[in-house]
Protein backbone atom coordinates (compact mmCIF):
# COMPACT_ATOMS: atom_id res chain seq x y z
CA UNK A 1 0.00 0.00 0.00
CA UNK A 2 3.02 2.45 0.68
CA UNK A 3 4.18 1.63 -2.68
CA UNK A 4 0.70 2.81 -4.04
CA UNK A 5 0.68 5.89 -1.75
CA UNK A 6 3.78 7.46 -3.17
CA UNK A 7 2.87 8.29 -6.44
CA UNK A 8 -0.50 9.41 -5.64
CA UNK A 9 1.17 12.44 -3.30
CA UNK A 10 3.31 13.51 -5.63
CA UNK A 11 0.87 13.66 -7.89
CA UNK A 12 -1.73 15.84 -5.66
CA UNK A 13 1.46 17.88 -4.39
CA UNK A 14 2.02 18.79 -8.27
CA UNK A 15 -1.51 19.58 -9.01
CA UNK A 16 -1.61 21.94 -5.79
CA UNK A 17 1.05 23.60 -6.68
CA UNK A 18 0.14 24.19 -10.28
CA UNK A 19 -3.32 25.20 -8.40
CA UNK A 20 -1.43 28.13 -6.39
CA UNK A 21 0.41 29.11 -10.00
CA UNK A 22 -2.76 29.71 -11.54
CA UNK A 23 -4.44 31.42 -8.72
CA UNK A 24 -1.29 33.16 -7.84
CA UNK A 25 -1.72 34.43 -11.64
CA UNK A 26 -4.97 34.75 -11.31
CA UNK A 27 -4.55 37.71 -8.31
CA UNK A 28 -2.08 39.31 -10.53
CA UNK A 29 -4.41 39.62 -13.13
CA UNK A 30 -6.42 41.52 -10.70
CA UNK A 31 -4.36 44.51 -10.30
CA UNK A 32 -4.93 47.60 -12.23
CA UNK A 33 -1.44 49.63 -12.50
CA UNK A 34 -3.38 52.94 -12.99
CA UNK A 35 -5.39 52.30 -9.72
CA UNK A 36 -2.30 51.05 -7.92
CA UNK A 37 -0.70 54.31 -9.10
CA UNK A 38 -2.89 56.64 -7.81
CA UNK A 39 -3.03 54.64 -4.18
CA UNK A 40 1.26 54.98 -4.58
CA UNK A 41 1.15 59.12 -5.56
CA UNK A 42 -1.77 59.59 -2.53
CA UNK A 43 0.79 57.77 -0.44
CA UNK A 44 4.01 59.15 -1.78
CA UNK A 45 3.12 62.79 -1.90
CA UNK A 46 2.09 63.03 2.03
CA UNK A 47 6.08 62.68 2.19
CA UNK A 48 7.76 65.87 2.79
CA UNK A 49 10.19 65.65 0.59
CA UNK A 50 7.83 64.95 -2.35
CA UNK A 51 5.74 67.02 -1.36
CA UNK A 52 7.60 69.93 -1.51
CA UNK A 53 9.92 68.66 -4.03
CA UNK A 54 10.57 70.17 -7.57
CA UNK A 55 9.67 67.28 -9.22
CA UNK A 56 6.01 67.20 -10.84
CA UNK A 57 3.95 64.83 -9.88
CA UNK A 58 3.06 63.82 -13.59
CA UNK A 59 6.70 62.21 -13.24
CA UNK A 60 6.44 60.35 -10.20
CA UNK A 61 3.29 59.33 -11.68
CA UNK A 62 5.15 58.58 -15.31
CA UNK A 63 7.53 56.20 -13.36
CA UNK A 64 5.15 54.72 -10.80
CA UNK A 65 3.02 53.25 -13.67
CA UNK A 66 6.24 51.52 -15.45
CA UNK A 67 7.48 50.28 -12.35
CA UNK A 68 4.52 48.54 -11.38
CA UNK A 69 3.72 47.56 -14.58
CA UNK A 70 7.17 45.97 -14.57
CA UNK A 71 6.97 44.91 -10.96
CA UNK A 72 3.40 42.58 -11.34
CA UNK A 73 5.19 40.85 -14.70
CA UNK A 74 8.01 40.00 -12.88
CA UNK A 75 5.57 38.60 -9.69
CA UNK A 76 4.42 36.31 -12.92
CA UNK A 77 5.73 32.75 -12.46
CA UNK A 78 4.81 29.15 -13.67
CA UNK A 79 7.75 27.88 -11.30
CA UNK A 80 6.03 25.56 -8.51
CA UNK A 81 8.07 27.44 -5.98
CA UNK A 82 6.84 30.94 -7.01
CA UNK A 83 10.10 32.49 -7.84
CA UNK A 84 9.63 35.59 -9.66
CA UNK A 85 9.61 35.16 -13.80
CA UNK A 86 12.56 37.51 -14.46
CA UNK A 87 13.84 37.38 -17.81
CA UNK A 88 16.73 38.66 -19.17
CA UNK A 89 14.22 41.46 -21.33
CA UNK A 90 12.51 41.76 -18.40
CA UNK A 91 15.59 42.28 -16.27
CA UNK A 92 16.85 45.47 -18.74
CA UNK A 93 13.24 46.74 -18.57
CA UNK A 94 13.40 47.03 -14.72
CA UNK A 95 17.18 48.45 -14.72
CA UNK A 96 16.06 51.08 -17.16
CA UNK A 97 13.30 51.98 -15.07
CA UNK A 98 15.07 51.89 -11.67
CA UNK A 99 17.62 54.00 -13.36
CA UNK A 100 15.27 56.82 -14.76
CA UNK A 101 13.78 56.92 -10.92
CA UNK A 102 16.98 57.01 -9.39
CA UNK A 103 18.60 59.58 -11.79
CA UNK A 104 15.09 61.73 -11.53
CA UNK A 105 14.95 61.46 -7.97
CA UNK A 106 18.78 62.76 -7.42
CA UNK A 107 18.55 65.58 -9.79
CA UNK A 108 15.62 66.67 -7.60
CA UNK A 109 17.51 67.21 -4.49
CA UNK A 110 15.41 63.97 -2.79
CA UNK A 111 17.42 62.34 -0.43
CA UNK A 112 18.03 58.89 -0.78
CA UNK A 113 15.95 58.08 2.71
CA UNK A 114 12.73 59.77 1.33
CA UNK A 115 13.79 57.59 -2.45
CA UNK A 116 14.08 54.40 -0.72
CA UNK A 117 10.52 54.96 1.43
CA UNK A 118 8.61 55.89 -1.72
CA UNK A 119 9.98 53.05 -3.30
CA UNK A 120 9.73 50.35 -0.30
CA UNK A 121 5.70 51.91 -0.40
CA UNK A 122 5.14 49.45 -3.43
CA UNK A 123 5.11 46.52 -1.71
CA UNK A 124 2.43 47.89 0.95
CA UNK A 125 0.71 49.03 -2.00
CA UNK A 126 0.75 45.47 -4.06
CA UNK A 127 0.30 43.62 -1.08
CA UNK A 128 -2.97 45.60 0.34
CA UNK A 129 -4.66 45.28 -3.47
CA UNK A 130 -3.54 41.98 -3.56
CA UNK A 131 -4.95 41.18 -0.24
CA UNK A 132 -8.17 42.92 -1.05
CA UNK A 133 -8.47 40.59 -4.32
CA UNK A 134 -8.18 37.66 -2.33
CA UNK A 135 -10.55 35.05 -0.31
CA UNK A 136 -9.80 33.62 3.45
CA UNK A 137 -8.48 30.79 0.96
CA UNK A 138 -6.06 32.37 -0.26
CA UNK A 139 -4.29 32.98 3.23
CA UNK A 140 -1.92 30.21 2.47
CA UNK A 141 -0.73 31.35 -0.92
CA UNK A 142 -0.54 35.06 0.46
CA UNK A 143 2.15 33.61 2.73
CA UNK A 144 3.67 31.75 1.01
CA UNK A 145 4.43 34.09 -2.05
CA UNK A 146 4.96 37.52 0.43
CA UNK A 147 8.52 36.75 0.61
CA UNK A 148 8.66 36.75 -3.10
CA UNK A 149 6.78 40.25 -3.47
CA UNK A 150 9.44 41.87 -1.12
CA UNK A 151 12.20 40.36 -2.78
CA UNK A 152 11.02 41.85 -6.40
CA UNK A 153 10.48 45.27 -4.44
CA UNK A 154 13.67 45.28 -2.80
CA UNK A 155 15.87 44.27 -5.86
CA UNK A 156 13.39 47.21 -7.85
CA UNK A 157 14.51 49.60 -4.72
CA UNK A 158 18.54 48.25 -5.01
CA UNK A 159 18.91 49.30 -8.88
CA UNK A 160 17.44 52.74 -7.71
CA UNK A 161 19.71 53.43 -5.05
CA UNK A 162 22.46 52.28 -7.14
CA UNK A 163 21.58 54.44 -10.07
CA UNK A 164 20.98 57.59 -7.38
CA UNK A 165 24.05 57.37 -5.88
CA UNK A 166 26.46 56.93 -9.06
CA UNK A 167 24.17 60.07 -10.27
CA UNK A 168 25.19 62.20 -7.27
CA UNK A 169 28.22 61.45 -7.12
CA UNK A 170 28.13 62.69 -11.05
CA UNK A 171 26.32 66.10 -9.87
CA UNK A 172 29.42 66.43 -7.55
CA UNK A 173 31.70 65.63 -9.80
CA UNK A 174 30.26 68.18 -12.05
CA UNK A 175 29.68 71.00 -9.55
CA UNK A 176 33.22 70.32 -8.20
CA UNK A 177 34.33 71.21 -11.82
CA UNK A 178 32.57 73.88 -12.72
CA UNK A 179 33.27 75.66 -9.41
CA UNK A 180 36.82 74.97 -9.98
CA UNK A 181 36.73 76.42 -13.42
CA UNK A 182 35.04 79.58 -12.03
CA UNK A 183 37.90 79.85 -9.49
CA UNK A 184 40.68 79.31 -11.55
CA UNK A 185 39.03 82.34 -13.98
CA UNK A 186 39.67 84.49 -10.71
CA UNK A 187 43.57 83.74 -10.69
CA UNK A 188 44.07 84.33 -14.42
CA UNK A 189 46.55 86.33 -16.55
CA UNK A 190 44.64 89.28 -16.17
CA UNK A 191 42.12 90.42 -13.28
CA UNK A 192 37.92 88.86 -14.06
CA UNK A 193 35.34 90.57 -15.51
CA UNK A 194 32.63 91.41 -13.16
CA UNK A 195 30.32 88.39 -14.29
CA UNK A 196 33.21 86.14 -13.90
CA UNK A 197 33.53 87.88 -10.15
CA UNK A 198 29.59 87.47 -9.87
CA UNK A 199 29.91 83.64 -10.62
CA UNK A 200 32.79 82.63 -9.03
CA UNK A 201 31.42 84.12 -5.86
CA UNK A 202 27.91 82.71 -6.09
CA UNK A 203 29.53 79.16 -6.79
CA UNK A 204 31.89 79.59 -3.56
CA UNK A 205 28.84 80.49 -1.23
CA UNK A 206 30.79 84.38 -0.80
CA UNK A 207 28.93 87.81 -1.00
CA UNK A 208 31.12 89.28 -4.15
CA UNK A 209 32.23 91.86 -2.07
CA UNK A 210 33.17 89.80 1.20
CA UNK A 211 36.49 90.45 2.83
CA UNK A 212 38.90 87.95 2.45
CA UNK A 213 41.89 86.84 3.92
CA UNK A 214 44.96 84.71 1.06
CA UNK A 215 47.46 83.09 1.66
CA UNK A 216 50.17 81.22 -0.49
CA UNK A 217 52.46 78.49 0.53
CA UNK A 218 55.71 78.05 -2.20
CA UNK A 219 57.53 74.99 -2.48
CA UNK A 220 57.88 72.64 0.47
CA UNK A 221 56.34 74.58 2.40
CA UNK A 222 53.07 73.68 0.77
CA UNK A 223 52.24 70.47 2.11
CA UNK A 224 51.79 72.16 5.28
CA UNK A 225 49.45 74.69 4.45
CA UNK A 226 47.22 71.81 3.32
CA UNK A 227 47.54 70.06 6.73
CA UNK A 228 46.17 73.05 8.12
CA UNK A 229 43.17 72.99 5.19
CA UNK A 230 42.40 69.93 6.10
CA UNK A 231 42.37 70.38 9.29
CA UNK A 232 40.17 73.01 9.48
CA UNK A 233 37.74 70.51 6.78
CA UNK A 234 37.35 67.89 9.65
CA UNK A 235 36.06 70.59 11.86
CA UNK A 236 32.89 71.29 9.20
CA UNK A 237 35.13 74.89 7.75
CA UNK A 238 35.94 75.05 3.89
CA UNK A 239 39.00 76.88 2.96
CA UNK A 240 38.87 77.33 -0.56
CA UNK A 241 42.16 76.34 -2.55
CA UNK A 242 43.75 77.28 -6.31
CA UNK A 243 46.83 75.43 -7.47
CA UNK A 244 49.60 77.40 -9.09
CA UNK A 245 52.65 75.64 -10.36
CA UNK A 246 54.97 75.36 -7.39
CA UNK A 247 53.00 76.85 -4.62
CA UNK A 248 49.34 76.17 -3.19
CA UNK A 249 46.82 79.52 -2.56
CA UNK A 250 44.35 79.50 0.22
CA UNK A 251 41.32 81.86 0.70
CA UNK A 252 38.76 82.21 3.41
CA UNK A 253 36.26 84.56 5.11
CA UNK A 254 37.80 87.57 7.25
CA UNK A 255 37.14 88.44 10.65
CA UNK A 256 36.04 84.95 12.46
CA UNK A 257 34.88 84.40 15.49
CA UNK A 258 37.60 83.69 18.16
CA UNK A 259 37.11 80.36 18.85
CA UNK A 260 35.88 79.13 15.51
CA UNK A 261 37.33 76.54 13.65
CA UNK A 262 37.46 79.19 10.68
CA UNK A 263 39.59 81.78 13.51
CA UNK A 264 41.76 79.31 14.90
CA UNK A 265 42.90 77.99 10.95
CA UNK A 266 43.66 81.13 10.30
CA UNK A 267 45.76 81.57 13.13
CA UNK A 268 47.31 78.51 12.28
CA UNK A 269 48.29 79.43 8.70
CA UNK A 270 49.73 82.65 10.35
CA UNK A 271 52.31 80.54 12.11
CA UNK A 272 53.36 78.88 8.58
CA UNK A 273 55.89 79.99 6.11
CA UNK A 274 53.54 81.62 3.68
CA UNK A 275 52.66 84.73 2.06
CA UNK A 276 49.82 85.96 3.33
CA UNK A 277 47.34 89.34 2.61
CA UNK A 278 44.22 89.94 4.97
CA UNK A 279 41.27 91.87 4.75
CA UNK A 280 41.25 91.83 0.48
CA UNK A 281 37.81 93.52 -0.53
CA UNK A 282 35.99 91.56 -2.22
CA UNK A 283 36.26 88.64 -4.53
CA UNK A 284 37.49 90.18 -7.85
CA UNK A 285 40.31 91.46 -5.35
CA UNK A 286 41.71 88.14 -5.10
CA UNK A 287 43.39 88.44 -8.44
CA UNK A 288 46.03 90.68 -7.57
CA UNK A 289 46.51 89.76 -3.85
CA UNK A 290 47.24 86.43 -4.76
CA UNK A 291 50.05 87.70 -7.06
CA UNK A 292 50.84 89.60 -4.09
CA UNK A 293 50.55 86.83 -1.75
CA UNK A 294 52.72 84.56 -3.96
CA UNK A 295 55.77 86.81 -4.26
CA UNK A 296 56.18 86.94 -0.24
CA UNK A 297 55.74 83.51 -0.22
CA UNK A 298 58.72 83.35 -2.66
CA UNK A 299 60.78 85.65 -0.48
CA UNK A 300 60.83 83.17 2.52
CA UNK A 301 63.78 82.07 3.94
CA UNK A 302 64.59 79.10 6.16
CA UNK A 303 64.86 81.40 8.97
CA UNK A 304 61.57 82.86 8.67
CA UNK A 305 58.98 81.38 11.36
CA UNK A 306 55.66 82.37 10.22
CA UNK A 307 54.00 84.32 7.69
CA UNK A 308 55.42 87.26 5.21
CA UNK A 309 53.06 90.13 5.62
CA UNK A 310 53.25 93.16 3.07
CA UNK A 311 54.03 95.08 7.10
CA UNK A 312 56.85 92.35 7.49
CA UNK A 313 58.59 92.31 4.21
CA UNK A 314 57.47 95.43 2.09
CA UNK A 315 61.48 96.01 2.21
CA UNK A 316 62.05 92.26 0.81
CA UNK A 317 59.45 92.97 -1.80
CA UNK A 318 60.58 96.02 -2.70
CA UNK A 319 64.14 94.96 -3.09
CA UNK A 320 63.42 92.29 -4.83
CA UNK A 321 60.98 94.23 -7.26
CA UNK A 322 63.91 97.18 -7.79
CA UNK A 323 66.30 94.41 -8.03
CA UNK A 324 64.83 92.44 -10.89
CA UNK A 325 65.14 96.10 -13.09
CA UNK A 326 68.91 96.06 -12.60
CA UNK A 327 68.59 98.77 -9.92
CA UNK A 328 71.08 98.67 -7.12
CA UNK A 329 70.08 100.38 -3.65
CA UNK A 330 73.13 100.70 -1.62
CA UNK A 331 76.15 99.92 -3.88
CA UNK A 332 77.45 103.24 -3.29
CA UNK A 333 77.36 102.90 0.59
CA UNK A 334 79.02 98.98 0.39
CA UNK A 335 81.55 100.35 -1.95
CA UNK A 336 82.50 102.98 0.42
CA UNK A 337 82.29 100.77 3.74
CA UNK A 338 84.74 98.43 2.18
CA UNK A 339 87.44 101.43 1.92
CA UNK A 340 87.23 101.09 6.35
CA UNK A 341 89.14 98.77 7.88
CA UNK A 342 87.34 95.68 9.01
CA UNK A 343 86.50 96.31 12.50
CA UNK A 344 84.98 100.16 12.14
CA UNK A 345 83.63 98.74 9.20
CA UNK A 346 81.25 95.97 11.00
CA UNK A 347 80.73 98.51 14.22
CA UNK A 348 79.08 100.94 11.41
CA UNK A 349 77.05 98.19 9.87
CA UNK A 350 75.66 97.31 12.88
CA UNK A 351 74.50 100.39 14.34
CA UNK A 352 73.69 101.34 11.28
CA UNK A 353 70.91 97.55 11.01
CA UNK A 354 70.00 98.02 15.29
CA UNK A 355 68.84 101.90 14.13
CA UNK A 356 66.84 101.09 11.53
CA UNK A 357 65.42 98.34 13.39
CA UNK A 358 64.46 100.44 16.34
CA UNK A 359 64.26 103.98 15.19
CA UNK A 360 65.70 104.88 18.64
CA UNK A 361 69.09 105.98 19.95
CA UNK A 362 68.45 104.33 23.53
CA UNK A 363 66.87 101.37 22.00
CA UNK A 364 69.84 100.86 20.22
CA UNK A 365 72.65 101.63 22.29
CA UNK A 366 70.88 99.09 24.39
CA UNK A 367 70.81 95.79 21.52
CA UNK A 368 74.59 96.71 20.90
CA UNK A 369 75.48 96.96 24.86
CA UNK A 370 77.68 100.95 24.33
CA UNK A 371 76.60 104.15 25.56
CA UNK A 372 74.62 106.73 22.89
CA UNK A 373 76.75 109.29 22.98
CA UNK A 374 79.49 105.83 20.93
CA UNK A 375 76.04 104.86 19.24
CA UNK A 376 75.61 108.63 18.16
CA UNK A 377 79.35 109.02 17.06
CA UNK A 378 78.90 105.83 14.90
CA UNK A 379 75.68 107.51 13.41
CA UNK A 380 77.63 110.46 12.35
CA UNK A 381 80.92 108.78 11.36
CA UNK A 382 78.05 106.77 9.08
CA UNK A 383 76.85 109.78 7.39
CA UNK A 384 79.61 111.40 6.93
CA UNK A 385 80.97 108.24 4.15
CA UNK A 386 78.30 107.34 2.94
CA UNK A 387 75.68 110.41 2.63
CA UNK A 388 73.30 108.80 4.42
CA UNK A 389 71.39 109.82 7.76
CA UNK A 390 70.15 107.57 9.68
CA UNK A 391 67.53 109.50 11.03
CA UNK A 392 65.89 110.55 8.58
CA UNK A 393 63.25 108.43 7.05
CA UNK A 394 63.59 109.31 3.08
CA UNK A 395 67.37 108.45 3.39
CA UNK A 396 67.46 105.73 5.67
CA UNK A 397 64.29 104.14 3.61
CA UNK A 398 66.81 103.11 1.00
CA UNK A 399 69.11 100.68 3.37
CA UNK A 400 66.16 99.16 4.30
CA UNK A 401 64.70 97.88 1.19
CA UNK A 402 68.70 97.25 0.29
CA UNK A 403 68.99 95.33 3.67
CA UNK A 404 65.96 93.96 3.78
Amino acid sequence: MGSENTPRTVENHGTTANVDVARWNSLLDGLEVTRLTSDFLARVLELPYYRDALLPTTEVRRTGEQSFAALITSLRSTDPTGAPADPAELHDVKVGIATDVGVSRARADIPLDALMTAIRMDFSVLWDALTALSSPSDAPLLVARANSVWQVVDAYASQSQGAYMSERQRMATEASSVRQGLVASLFGETPPPSTVVQQAAAALGLDPGARLDVAVAAGEDAPALRVSIALAARRGTEIFTHPFADALLAFWPAGSKPGSALYEAADRISTLRCGLVEEVQGVGALHDASTLALELAQLATAQDEGALSLDTAWGRLARARLGSEGIGLATDVERTLSECGPGERERLVETARAYLETGSVSASAQLLFCHRNTLMNRMRRFASLTGIDLSIPAQAARLVVAWA
